[in-house]
């Protein structure tokens, strides 16, 4: 007999494992168990469990204390933690349009040694799903799934280090756990019997873990020894289907009773039922099923020996988030209700809408081309929920469409290889920056093939070859080529050449050397008797134009030494008309219109005799304009250096300097946001270009709005370098300076210290930033804070824009990009240098605002006035790409 029981015994469990082996579709997760130990059969299911090793990139393996391991088994003794990261996630491979029933099992058990309280949040792809708070705990969903693909993510919101045991998915039928939407949390599942049995697979196909209720003092168990019909779609087990309740007195209702939270929860409860007891021909059982006083269903009567599955149409909210159902004996019945087993859920759903298929998968293979598997915050969906979001990565986010992907950022993240063909399946990117990598092989063309990008900034990187000619063509693109230490051809005239080509054109090239080498002889000869005869028209000119040693004699200073731009005062004189129309006037002196040649446009700034440190800001400012240049750099035309008379020849700006157009004393129209938005993008590649172009760098230390000049088209383009410093060359972070600028735009950290660095410019940007927004007065006496900066610090607690906002626009901007602007503007003002962003990542996110601002619909961009729907066809039609 003792034989007899060994053999069924191991008959059963070999039964078990087989069942176990070739249930499709079951996932199951031993999370934190070492690969050399994977697979393995839990004993009492036979379930296969493997490690979660390649279904995650990040956390610890841990195992629960000795002391608790008692009370538990595998696979609840190992668990995977995760310290780093705000978000860490399970990748799985799943059927799409699935319905599956997804457990995460928790047990804490002490394996940290801290007896501490769990406390974090568990996600279902960007969806929040519960919030684990309990030692032990198992969390189960049933969730249709989207894609082929289902993420699991742990999210720390404290001090607890978020873990988990175990995950395992269990695919269904379709037509089971039917919602009219979301998802469905079990709340719990119970069957009626005294046994104490908690009944899951192999008994439970779909390995639903029942748990025996012990019945209520005045309930009654029924059970049958005989097979009850358990074939419907929810195909439950023999052994829940077999035992039910029932109230003692026949007259009384059979009352289940639960509490959710929060009150407004909606649930569902699904209600098995199978008539267990052999009715007498009299005998009747019905009855009506009710939820908080409402009718649910019925009346209804259980089918002998056959299981049947009832549930409520529609999810139902429970008053004051006490659940009561009621099963009430009909007037007719003769026998009191039976219930045999119960599932409550309640109703989760899922708002927040996946990335963009395409652009999810795009991102994942750029992640891999590059090998960033390990990346701490690409994990999960890159777009959402947007606390989570990836690092470097921006998206559009929309009500009623997926999240799309339109900024890249992989600045300095170590790529090496070519630009990844990926990329070019991000459809929707606007903004990509490369820069400060590895990147070689050659600029690709598919970049052009991006509709919508803006800006490519492939800076710092060891690139080659010909730049595309449909990149280099492409309107309205901002592209950064410079620091490849190969030199990137941008005309397309560097094609490598066979060596037959090479060798017939030697006899050319001998033949213009030659020609040229006489050229410049001849030159050289001109040159020698040109200087010999200014020498001596030099000997004649009055004291006071020249002195002795060839210095000014305003200043110890050495002369300008140049080659070129050099104009003499009766030039200048004849340019200006003898000085016959002023265009402003400043600290330096007054600024005269004029023509070169009688064709050219130009300003004419003429210094002050009573500028006591003129001649020191004039030699700085041509030293600087002679060897920097930028189209968002005004030019320097030419200078005149002679004696007390010294000018400076600049390009003629058609529209004046910023400051004008703010205050409305130029033109009568308003600067629409876009084209603020613009004038700031252009001032900001100036600065970039100070301080990332110029080698050594250079800070401005005048940024302001009356330094900002626009020309005929808006441009913008900064001027007044007089104050502007050059870094040494020699890694040097700062340079100690006496204190130069304007009141109110100074950054207070370089007032301070002495020290100047490149982020006092961008404090100064800041400001001019702000005063695009509100077109306020920097410093306001009558303002409760006179300080700009500080002004908008107070209306930003409140949370208005409006009321940042320059009241002239009429709320005709995007407040998305208005919001970017500000925030971005308040960084700037740090008042720590090294938190403030640097003028990059400024251009960066300025670029988003205007992505933004374009993107809007609806409302007019133009500007108050025909001239103004002239700027913005003007910024539309003339902006070509630059390469630097």
């Amino acid at each position: 007999m003792e034989s007899h029981r060994v053999f069924v015994a191991t008959f059963m469990l070999i039964l078990h494992l087989v069942q176990a082996q070739d249930q499709p579709g079951f996932i199951n997760v031993d999370c934190g168990l070492l690969p050399r130990d994977s697979p393995y059969n839990a004993l009492g299911t036979g379930l296969v469990y493997t490690s979660d090793v390649g279904l995650v990139s990040s956390g610890k393996t841990g195992k629960i204390a000795k002391e608790f391991e008692e009370n538990n088994s595998t696979p609840n003794l190992t668990l995977r933690y995760f310290p780093d990261g705000a978000r860490n996630c399970y990748n799985l491979n799943v059927s799409r349009d699935t319905n599956y029933m997804i457990k995460a099992t928790f047990v804490y058990g002490n394996y940290d040694g801290h007896k501490d309280e769990p406390n974090f949040d568990l996600y279902l792809g960007p969806n929040l799903w519960a919030t684990v708070s309990r030692s032990e705990t198992v969390e189960e969903i049933i969730h249709v799934t989207k894609s082929d693909s289902l993420q699991v993510c742990l999210a720390k919101t404290g001090d607890f280090i978020p873990f988990i045991n175990i995950l395992e998915l269990r695919p269904l039928k379709k037509n089971v756990y039917v919602t009219e939407s979301g998802s469905l949390k079990l709340l719990f599942r119970k069957y009626f019997s005294d046994s104490g049995q908690t009944i899951r697979y192999p008994d439970d196909i779909y390995d639903r873990v029942w748990h025996a209720s012990f019945l209520e003092n005045n309930w009654a168990q029924v059970s049958t020894t005989l097979g009850v019909n358990v074939t419907d779609n929810y195909d439950l087990s023999q052994d829940v289907m077999a035992t039910g309740a029932t109230p003692l007195n026949d007259s009384e209702t059979l009352n289940i009773t639960w509490n959710v939270e929060p009150p407004t929860t909606k649930v569902y409860s699904y209600m098995h039922f199978a008539e267990l007891e052999t009715l007498r021909a009299n005998d009747t059982r019905e009855f009506n099923v009710m939820l908080n006083g409402n009718d649910l269903f019925g009346p209804y009567s259980p089918i002998p020996l056959k299981t049947e599955t009832e549930t409520n149409l529609k999810p139902e909210e429970c008053e004051d988030g006490a659940c009561i159902l009621q099963l009430v004996k009909t007037s007719k019945s003769t026998l009191p209700p039976l219930l045999n087993a119960i599932e409550a859920f309640t109703v989760i759903d899922f708002l927040q809408v996946e990335t963009d298929e395409d652009d999810a998968a795009a991102i994942k293979n750029v992640q891999n081309a590059y090998g960033l598997i390990n990346r701490s915050s690409w994990q999960g969906d890159p777009c959402v929920p947007k606390q989570y979001s990836w690092d470097g990565l921006k998206c559009s986010y929309s009500d009623s469409t997926p999240p799309i992907i339109n900024f890249l950022d992989l600045s300095a993240s170590g790529l090496t290889g070519i630009i990844a063909p990926a990329i070019q399946n991000l459809t929707h990117l606007e903004i990509l920056a490369l820069s400060n990598n590895n990147l070689t092989g050659e600029v690709p063309e598919f970049l052009a093939d991006l509709k919508s990008i803006m800006v490519i900034d492939l800076r710092g990187n060891n690139l080659s070859g010909p730049v595309p000619a449909s990149l280099l063509q492409k309107k309205g693109l901002m592209l950064h080529l410079d620091d490849n230490p190969h030199i990137l051809c941008t005309t397309g005239s560097c094609m490598h050449k066979g060596e037959g080509e090479k060798k017939s054109i030697i006899v050319p090239v001998v033949a213009s050397i030659v020609s040229l080498a006489v050229i410049i002889g001849a030159l050289i000869l001109f040159l020698v008797f040109r200087k010999k005869k200014a020498s001596k028209v030099e000997g004649t000119l009055p004291s006071y134009m020249q002195a002795s040693d060839g210095r000014s004699p305003r200043s110890s200073e050495p002369a300008i030494v140049t080659k070129n731009k050099r104009f003499t005062y009766s030039q200048v004189v004849i340019m200006t008309n003898n000085f016959q129309r002023i265009l402003g006037k400043g600290g330096f002196g007054i600024v005269y219109h004029g023509f070169v040649n009688g064709v050219e446009q130009v300003a004419v700034k003429i210094l002050s005799h009573s500028s006591s440190q003129g001649y020191k800001q004039f030699k700085a400012e041509v030293e600087l304009l002679l060897r920097v240049h930028h189209k968002n750099l005004v030019g320097l035309v030419g200078y005149c250096d002679e004696g007390e008379n010294m000018a400076l020849i600049y390009e003629y700006m058609a529209n004046g300097d910023l400051k004008e157009h703010m205050s409305g004393t130029r033109n009568r129209f308003i600067l629409n946001w876009e084209t603020r938005l613009k004038i700031v993008i252009d001032s900001a590649q100036g600065l970039e270009y100070l301080h990332n172009g110029c080698k050594p760098l250079m800070v401005h230390r005048d940024v302001k709005t009356t330094n900002i000049l626009l020309n005929e088209h808006f441009e913008a383009k900064l001027a007044d370098f007089g104050l502007s410093r050059s870094f040494p060359i020699g890694g040097e972070t700062h340079v100690s300076t006496v204190v130069a600028g304007t009141p109110g735009y100074l950054d207070p950290e370089y007032y301070k210290t002495n020290r100047l660095t490149e982020k006092s410019d961008v404090y100064s940007f800041g400001i001019v930033l702000l005063e695009m927004i509100t077109n306020r007065p920097v410093i306001d006496q009558s303002r409760e804070k006179p300080y700009i900066s500080e002004w908008v610090g107070i209306m930003l607690t409140k949370g208005d824009i409006i009321s940042i906002m320059d009241p002239s626009l009429n709320g005709d901007y995007d407040s998305g990009s208005v919001w970017k602007a500000v925030e971005l503007a308040m960084s700037c003002l740090n008042p720590s240098s090294t938190r403030r962003p640097t003028m990059s990542q400024v251009l960066i996110a300025l670029n988003e605002c205007l992505v933004s601002e374009n993107s809007r619909g609806g409302a007019s961009r133009d500007m108050d006035s025909k001239s103004s729907l002239e700027v913005s066809l003007t910024f539309d039609t003339d902006v070509s790409p630059m390469a630097r």
